[in-house]
């Protein structure tokens, strides 16, 4: 678009008091926007107020700061990075967004040079929304990254939220398998697209804007607010095709996404765990609601020929090294063995495990470390230890 055009867009899109509902309206009654800038404030209180219509006709002085700002964001992107506004007229707009009830008016993308061909954005028509909590347990942060690898290897894009715990894991599982074929991962931020929030996860953008995009419908320099997270949620759930929920407590925002994305009648899916773990009760009440159990990729696949792709299940844990023919397995293997089997797959404390087991506390706490510095036990908040399985 031209510098003019996007001051317009930009204009009617950062007006006080227009949502994207009101501004929809305008769109449909008067035309494009320099249509509806045109039109006499009579005119214009056909559909909207009389304080809306002000508002149009006398834009604050920020709006001439954001327009500069945004217009050298766009044409300043580092190479191999491009940067795109899309408009809701636009060719490129995705079409699964139009279908949802509430698409944005601007759509903020970056990304590699090679997303973005001579035939306009290509955007992945097999994606999976992968989402949870922002505080997971290990397990359940294993299985995001696994998930999520599977999938890109199944030639499936990852769709999250760039937060913290599963969010990150999946990003970062898709990343693993990223191909230069399609974009492995889609970050749908709630923050300006030149912020990134949380901190933290600055290297992962910065990773995913190379094998990914990041998109956001925030002005440039929209700070991290809380009531714009769940409302970006929609559009995770709306570019893509179905949505996995990893691990969530009740509360979590992952079932604002499964809510949305079964309004938009998009398949849900959730992974089941502990029973005694909050961030499972989430998972545990879609599955009572109708979201498909899953135990692995193939479940999704199954359930998404979409998706298409061989059907495979998530990578399962290295087979240990069989012994030598003859040879007895050492002491400290049966040991570990039974220590893993007395600990099961739920957070457990020590006192619980010296009863299972008979050992005494400090043989275990040698144990465990062992088993930890191995990668099969997690040390949890709280003095509790978690047995890690394959995700």
């Amino acid at each position: 678009m031209t510098e003019q055009e996007l001051h317009d867009w930009l204009r009617l899109s950062a007006t006080p008091g227009l949502g994207n509902t009101t501004i929809r309206r305008l769109l449909a009654r008067f035309g494009l926007p320099a249509d509806v800038l045109a039109q006499t404030s009579a005119a214009l209180e056909s559909c909207i107020t009389p304080a809306q219509a002000r508002a149009l006709h006398h834009p604050s002085p920020e709006l001439q700061a954001l327009q500069a700002a945004t217009w050298a964001w766009l044409t300043s992107a580092p190479t191999p990075l491009q940067r795109h506004v899309l408009t809701l007229g636009d060719a490129d707009y995705p079409a699964s967004l139009l279908e949802t009830a509430d698409p944005p008016v601007l759509l903020y993308i970056t990304g590699h040079a090679r997303w973005f061909g001579a035939q306009g954005l290509a955007w992945p028509h097999r994606a999976l929304a992968v989402v949870g909590s922002r505080n997971p347990t290990p397990q359940g942060a294993l299985h995001a990254r696994a998930f999520a690898q599977t999938l890109a290897r199944q030639g499936v894009t990852v769709v999250s939220g760039l937060a913290l715990g599963i969010d990150a894991a999946a990003h970062a599982g898709a990343l693993e398998a990223a191909t230069d074929t399609q974009p492995a991962t889609i970050a749908v931020i709630g923050t300006g697209i030149d912020r990134v929030y949380p901190r933290a996860n600055h290297p992962l953008a910065a990773q995913i804007s190379e094998q990914g995009w990041i998109v956001s419908e925030y002005h440039l320099g929209t700070p991290p607010l809380a009531q714009n997270f769940p409302k970006r949620n929609r559009l995770i759930a709306g570019l893509a095709s179905g949505t996995l929920v990893v691990e969530a407590a009740t509360a979590s925002g992952s079932l604002v996404t499964a809510r949305l994305a079964s309004e938009q009648g998009r398949e849900v899916f959730a992974i089941p765990g502990s029973i005694h773990a909050p961030q499972s009760k989430g998972c545990h009440a879609l599955i009572r609601q109708g979201a498909k159990l899953v135990e692995s990729v193939e479940d999704i696949l199954e359930e998404l020929p979409a998706l298409g792709g061989a059907a495979a299940r998530a990578p399962a844990a290295e087979p240990a090294p069989a012994a030598a023919p003859g040879a007895a397995a050492s002491n400290d293997q049966h040991e570990d063995q039974g220590l893993l089997q007395a600990l099961g797959f739920d957070p457990v404390d020590l006192d619980s495990l010296c009863s299972r087991t008979g050992i005494d506390i400090a043989s275990l706490q040698i144990q465990l470390l062992e088993l930890e510095l191995q990668g099969q036990v997690a040390r949890l908040p709280g003095g509790l230890f978690q047995r890690l399985a394959a995700g």
